[in-house]
């Protein structure tokens, strides 16, 4: 399967009717392997920021969470595993793979626990096949 069917086919996946409004999966050096048409062009700072709280949880706390210019107050994850963001009626999902990040991006009507749900779902089901 390639990683653009991951994309279409499980990030962007109807959950409860709802969709996320992008999603992407980057190598840890910050190159697209997937993503779809209107995700955000992440910077080269906001990458790294990402994998620096990866390596030390809790070092984008104090400075926000930054996708592609947006900025999100960073709330609750799993310590190297997942970051997650607020900002207003929606928020992003980042988990970590031990090659890739797997980035979810959503607004309402869907929930954080749906974003949370597909976007674990995926990396889990990436770090199992050795990704």
């Amino acid at each position: 399967m390639s990683w653009q069917a991951y994309v279409d086919d499980h990030l962007l996946c109807e959950i409860e009717g709802n969709h996320l409004t992008s999603a992407a999966i980057l190598g840890l050096d910050g190159s697209v392997w997937a993503q779809s048409p209107n995700f955000p062009q992440l910077k080269p700072e906001e990458i790294t920021g990402i994998i620096n709280d990866f390596n030390e949880p809790g070092t984008l706390a104090p400075t926000g969470l930054h996708c592609g210019g947006t900025k999100y107050m960073v709330i609750q994850g799993e310590a190297g595993a997942v970051i997650r963001g607020k900002k207003g009626p929606g928020g992003v999902t980042i988990k970590k793979t031990g090659m890739a990040l797997i980035i979810g991006i959503y607004d309402e009507p869907m929930t954080p626990g749906q974003c949370n749900l597909i976007v674990e779902r995926l990396g889990d089901y990436l770090v199992d096949q050795g990704f």
